[in-house]
């Protein structure tokens, strides 16, 4: 009797084990054909296949910088109002030691949306605040406060430059951003990315991610225009 039941237990594992294993590949498949459905309607391309040089291409960006074995994957690029913007799914491991000393690997899934300003950008960092960030504010280790208290307490902000951060954030572009409040920005060199940390991101929130970037930078005060304009020209002449 022991024996027969070991032999079904073991039986129903690999069924199981089975199953699980068809389910994931069917999730896998549908989000690749609904994003090379939303890739199509926006007029990007498409590519399931993965690309190990995804963190070299971004390589400023240091969310893509973390764990081992990382790589893109359901790639979209393309233009929205001539910039150029690449979207996609991103992979990376860490490792953790269990109880009994025996390595764990754990797998890390996130989305991002990238898109070239054409404009030299300052580093600005912004995400949902959350409560660690709360503690680290109260002992002393503050981001930047802005006018609308609202907009201070949902969201860290982080800048070398802080005119830089308030000439970014004006208050057309905080009410934009309370409206959209689970994506982080950073801001490298002259690319904005868009993302969500160990979440991928459904296609209706590619297209608000790209929404988002593309209105900030649209609003971007004419002033800081020509003044990063200007750089960019000086920067070209040395």
């Amino acid at each position: 009797m022991p024996v027969l039941f070991f032999v079904v237990l073991i039986c129903v594992l690999i069924a199981g084990g089975i199953a699980f294993a068809i389910w994931r590949r069917r999730l896998r498949e549908k989000r690749m054909m609904a994003l090379a459905m939303w890739a199509e309607s926006n007029g990007f391309s498409f590519r399931a296949t993965v690309d190990r040089g995804m963190h070299w291409r971004f390589r400023d960006f240091r969310c893509l910088q973390r764990g081992d074995d990382r790589y893109g994957y359901n790639i979209m690029e393309g233009t929205a109002g001539k910039r150029p913007v690449c979207a996609f799914d991103y992979h990376y491991e860490t490792h953790s030691s269990g109880s009994k000393g025996q390595r764990q690997t754990h797998h890390h899934h996130m989305s991002a949306l990238v898109m070239e300003s054409g404009l030299p950008l300052k580093p600005l960092f912004i995400r949902p605040e959350g409560f660690l960030d709360q503690v680290a504010e109260f002992v002393g280790f503050d981001d930047i406060d802005f006018e609308s208290a609202e907009f201070s307490k949902r969201f860290l902000v982080k800048s070398p430059d802080r005119r830089w951060a308030y000439d970014v954030l004006h208050q057309k572009t905080m009410e934009l951003m309370l409206a959209h409040p689970n994506f982080t920005l950073d801001f490298q060199g002259s690319q904005i990315m868009a993302y969500r940390d160990n979440k991928t991101l459904a296609p209706g929130e590619f297209s608000a991610a790209l929404k988002l970037i593309a209105v900030i930078l649209d609003n971007l005060p004419e002033s800081v225009v020509r003044e990063q304009r200007s750089v960019n020209t000086e920067v070209r002449q040395t």
